[in-house]
């Protein structure tokens, strides 16, 4: 019988730094939502968008604290649903990985396709098909070699998001308090101008909440990270308290600084093109001439970040899946640098076919995949907030880093996030959520039960 090497996680290699994993992390939750989708959100809530984005983000810190107090004791392969098996059953780690692997295999189309936007933005004349290839083409090549190259591709990618964003809040304050060059001082008379801070009133904040909410899925990446990390049980933890200070200046700081700087109703209409957007308007008025197209550069790099992440991840779970004999026994092969090659061809099948659906039917077929992405990634999160309950009750001892209040701040999250959840069937623009949601989540419980079956008939015969 040949044991496992300390430098091994089920095949992989723990090869991804601390500064790699914060970064990996970061880069999960910092996207093109921000740049360019949070006018959604600010056009529900107008300037109360910011305690929204609060809000959400108290409910992403305390799962990231969750994840990290259990994965800092379990660092095990498919992260939190790995978890959720060994503490709610083998059902539950079924269901939340392949609903997963399913969520960013979406996401991975979306942001494929995306990128072929974004350098249209350059080359109008260009077929879409073209650079959306071609970048699909780069994450697989950078997703197959050692994991090592993966996590500093993503620190870099992930660097330049943040720099921006450092540079914008940064401008858009001394465009607030002091003024810029030939630019008298904006002020804050746009947080009360147009209808107050709730123009649309306090009821608006929760709608705005349902949807600022899903501009922090990706918090949970940390946790996937764990098993080809040199360290997990420390550099898990410390990624997950950097992100306390971090989440607070990038979204709430930025957000803060768009309807400051921009009145509500002008940011909730920029979210169409890379020319409208808040960020462009800021660096404009910065004196910076060439400020779409450098927006545009951050973007591209957002959503190939984003690919690259979400290809990584989603080849993680099918290789986890496969170590428990949930998904075809290929999947767990990994190659000579730690790298489950056969599933990470998988994901990229899953990456062609969503790739395909959003070029033939962009506006109807893709919607229901967008639905089912927002869906497999609420109840993910759902599920990992019932497995900290069943951690917390199973574990006497005192793991590296532990959430502050629990189970209340397990559980009051938790409530909110269904609450979330119910709230997407009721709303337009998340409303095929539960469509696509509901039909998939009947039929991996259904998959999970002939499988079952058939494990038991072959432990059964002897086989």
């Amino acid at each position: 019988m040949t044991t496992e090497s300390p430098e091994e996680s089920n095949g992989l290699r723990r090869e991804l730094s601390a500064r790699q994993i914060s970064m990996i992390a970061l880069g999960g939750i910092i996207g093109t939502g921000l740049f360019l989708g949070s006018g959604l959100a600010i056009g529900i809530g107008g300037p109360s968008v910011i305690i929204a984005y609060i809000g959400a983000g108290a409910i992403a810190l305390a799962l990231t604290y969750a994840l990290a107090e259990m994965v800092s004791t379990h660092p095990d392969a498919g992260g939190f649903g790995a978890i959720a098996q060994r503490y709610l059953g083998p059902l539950a780690g079924f269901v939340q990985r392949w609903i997963y692997w399913a969520a960013q295999v979406v996401n991975l189309g979306s942001e494929a396709v995306a990128t072929g936007l974004y350098v249209r933005f350059w080359f109008p004349q260009l077929p879409l098909w073209v650079p959306v290839l071609v970048f699909s083409v780069v994450m697989l090549a950078i997703n197959a070699a050692a994991v090592r190259f993966f996590g500093e591709t993503e620190y870099w990618f992930a660097l330049i998001k943040v720099l921006t964003i450092v540079v914008f809040v940064l401008l858009g304050a001394c465009y607030v308090i002091f003024g810029l060059p030939d630019r008298s001082s904006v002020g804050f008379g746009h947080l009360t101008d147009d209808g107050g801070f709730f123009p649309n009133r306090a009821g608006s904040l929760w709608l705005a909440l349902t949807v600022v909410t899903f501009s922090y899925i990706g918090t949970e990446a940390v946790a996937v990270t764990a098993a080809e990390s040199r360290d997990p049980r420390r550099t898990v933890p410390r990624a997950a308290r950097s992100m306390v200070l971090r989440l607070i200046v990038f979204y709430v700081l930025a957000t803060a600084v768009v309807v400051t700087v921009v009145p509500w109703r002008t940011a909730a209409g920029a979210e169409e093109t890379v020319r409208q957007s808040p960020f462009v308007t800021v660096f404009a008025d910065a004196g910076i001439p060439v400020a779409a197209g450098i927006m545009n550069f951050v973007v591209l790099t957002a959503a190939l970040s984003a690919m690259n992440t979400n290809l990584y991840i989603a080849s993680r779970m099918a290789h986890s899946l496969a170590g428990d004999g949930f998904a075809p026994k290929a999947f767990a092969r990994t190659t000579r640098h730690g790298v489950p090659l056969p599933a990470l061809g998988f994901s990229a099948a899953g990456l062609l076919v969503a790739c395909l659906i959003s070029f033939l039917d962009a506006e109807n077929a893709f919607a229901v995949l967008l639905g089912l992405a927002l869906f497999g990634a609420l109840v993910t999160w759902l599920l990992i907030f019932a497995s900290h309950v069943a951690f917390r009750r199973a574990n006497t001892e005192r793991p590296p880093v532990r959430l502050w209040g629990a189970p209340f701040t397990t559980v009051f999250p938790a409530l909110v996030l269904l609450g979330v959840l119910v709230t997407t069937a009721f709303t337009e623009q998340f409303g095929t959520a539960w469509k696509a949601g509901v039909p998939v989540l009947v039929l991996l419980v259904l998959a999970y039960l002939v499988v079952r079956r058939r494990r038991s008939a072959r432990a059964g015969s002897g086989e």
